[in-house]
């Protein structure tokens, strides 16, 4: 019935090449055939149905097991809308250089059109994606992730607008890949990837990067959060939204098991999504958050009965699982999950592997990728909240910021107002740890964890943040947060994972107007006995340790949130700029001049 679809289908299967397109209707007969065709062609492997039902393999090309962000651009017509932190190039470059790769790519391939709703259809909150691909892992894993089939061609009519998808996996080579966004035209082209952060393009492309353009233009927030929601002894559920950059635990928190002490008193945490939420003004005043996902697309490694119990819940059926171990028995495998290693296997190249296999340097052979990922619908997630496809969304009371800081941040600290809340965001930072590519203590800038996803000038970002407060009647209040404490020996103060519930308890008194606080400099940090530590065994001192706020260490952050906005130049709020100085004075230093 859409034209403007059709037309649009038929010119990229033109540049395309394919040998047929095919339209998916999302239905249970179609999943199995496109399975079976995965199974056949090598593309997918059946795992072990007696113990992982319904659960698939996929082994991506191994140049391409991760995002490749080097490659992805933002393109609008300037290069200032575009801002320092994305890769930038002009429209008409993008459409030439990726079309060049496009053309005649999907030659001996088929091409499946997908139409997607970010959201629940029909939710005032929800965005249609229509995606075109090559891949059947992608079609399959983009069952998962969205929402898709016929009941959103029947959302969209004849003339609904929606976000032109295009991908393909041309020939994998790392030189021949790029992913391009044109914000201004509400359209995604990836080529040269497989990998699912590149080619599951209603995530992270369309969800963050065209959503917070689009967002902008239109009153709302597109964040890189996760949503949960508390429900205490009386059956009173409030929500909680917070962004946190890689590393940080934000899946584990919006999985998190609240402490035995906490669950006998009848306290329990509901999952509404683990990576993103649109934010919007709702009729009572109060900022109401949906996922707009259907899925989790999680890292696996690290994912165990102790920091993720309902993650491996939720991957006992139906999931598709990439880059991991595959066991000889049909099952899966990986460094710090759940069980020893199998006796043998073949890793994530596809390579035969055993434990305690070394490479050409005597260094350990990994089973499993480090970025090697898990697909699942979030309808099977045991804490899954009865709410999470509400087309309304929830009402939140409490946005929390978090990064990884071995020293500077305080556990918890609650903003003085909305604004100071988004200073709080705005200079977000994490240091680097052992496993990542850098100086180990090199403190990198992720605000609102939203640095690799913005799809504008985060100048203006910031600005749409602060105008977000001005309109909102009854706004949330903001904190920042941080699990990652050490002591002069290296190790967590913190305990983390279901421990964390503690911290949340508080932040959520503080929203009722409840919970004992004490002005600092930084906001405003638990007094003593407000945090509720019955059951957990601290050392002497070391909640102390955790809520202190080193004023030497903080006047030398100053120069760092400097150093971070002068990049923006005249796009940073003069009000982020007046947050600064308050800083500094509170402080009791002098603001660097700008």
């Amino acid at each position: 019935m859409h034209a403007k679809l059709a037309a649009w289908v038929d010119e990229m299967a033109r540049l395309c090449g394919p040998d047929r397109v095919e339209w998916l209707d999302g239905s249970e007969a179609e999943k199995e055939r496109l399975e079976a065709q995965a199974v056949a062609s090598g593309e997918l492997i059946r795992l072990d149905h007696a113990r992982l039902p319904g659960c698939l393999y996929h082994r991506s090309a191994a140049n391409d097991v991760s995002r490749t962000e080097h490659l992805t651009y933002v393109c609008t017509r300037s290069r200032d809308d575009a801002g320092p932190t994305n890769n930038w190039m002009p429209p008409e470059e993008g459409y030439r250089k990726a079309g060049a790769i496009f053309r005649g790519s999907m030659k001996g391939r088929v091409m499946y059109v997908i139409p997607f709703s970010m959201g629940a259809v029909g939710s005032p909150f929800a965005k249609i994606g229509v995606q075109l691909t090559d891949s059947l892992y992608v079609a399959l894993s983009m069952r998962i992730m969205t929402r898709m089939g016929r009941a959103v061609l029947d959302r969209l009519g004849a003339a609904g607008e929606f976000t032109r998808c295009l991908h393909g996996k041309a020939d994998l080579d790392a030189e021949r890949r790029i992913i391009v966004h044109f914000p201004e035209d509400n359209a995604i082209w990836s080529v040269g990837s497989g990998y699912g952060g590149n080619a599951l393009l209603g995530k992270k492309c369309l969800a963050l990067r065209i959503a917070s353009h689009l967002a902008r233009r239109e009153g709302w927030l597109a964040e890189h959060m996760l949503i949960l929601g508390v429900e205490d002894p009386q059956g009173r559920v409030e929500y909680i939204t917070g962004a946190f950059p890689s590393a940080c635990g934000k899946t584990n928190l919006a999985m998190l098991t609240p402490p035995e002490a906490y669950r006998a008193k009848g306290y329990k945490v509901w999952t509404v999504g683990d990576d993103i939420a649109w934010l919007r003004i709702g009729p009572d005043g109060r900022l109401w958050a949906v996922n707009p996902e259907a899925g989790f697309f999680g890292v696996a490694p690290g994912t165990d009965s102790r920091s993720n119990p309902n993650a491996l819940a939720t991957l006992q059926r139906d999931a598709i699982f990439t880059n991991t171990l595959l066991a000889d028995d049909g099952t899966v495998w990986w460094e710090g999950g759940n069980g020893p290693a199998p006796r043998k296997g073949l890793d994530w190249r596809g390579q035969p592997w055993r434990p305690g296999l070394l490479d050409d340097d005597g260094k350990p052979v990994l089973g499993a990728h480090p970025n090697s990922r898990f697909t699942a619908a979030a309808r099977q997630c045991p804490c899954i909240s009865p709410r999470w496809e509400d087309p309304q969304g929830v009402p939140i009371s409490a946005v929390l910021f978090g990064g990884r800081r071995e020293r500077l941040a305080p556990l918890v600290c609650e903003a003085f107002d909305w604004n100071h809340g988004v200073y709080l965001g705005a200079t977000v930072a994490s240091e680097r740890t052992a496993a990542q590519v850098g100086t180990i203590g090199e403190v990198r800038r992720d605000p609102m964890a939203m640095l690799p996803f913005c799809g504008y000038n985060m100048g203006d970002y910031f600005a749409h943040w602060l105008e977000m407060g001005r309109r909102i009647p009854k706004p949330p209040k903001i904190f920042h947060v941080n699990w990652f404490r050490k002591d002069a020996g290296g190790k967590f103060l913190w305990p983390g994972f279901g421990e964390n519930f503690r911290v949340l308890d508080w932040i959520l008194a503080r929203c009722r107007g409840q919970g004992g606080a004490r002005e600092t400099a930084i906001g405003l940090l638990p007094e003593s006995g407000a945090l509720d530590l019955a059951g957990l065994e601290l050392s002497q001192g070391v909640l102390e340790r955790l809520l202190e706020v080193r004023r030497e260490e903080w006047v030398e952050e100053l120069a760092g949130h400097k150093a971070f906005f002068d990049r923006f130049g005249g796009r940073i709020p003069a009000e982020l700029w007046r947050q600064h100085e308050a800083l500094a004075q509170r402080l009791g230093a002098t603001a660097a001049a700008r």
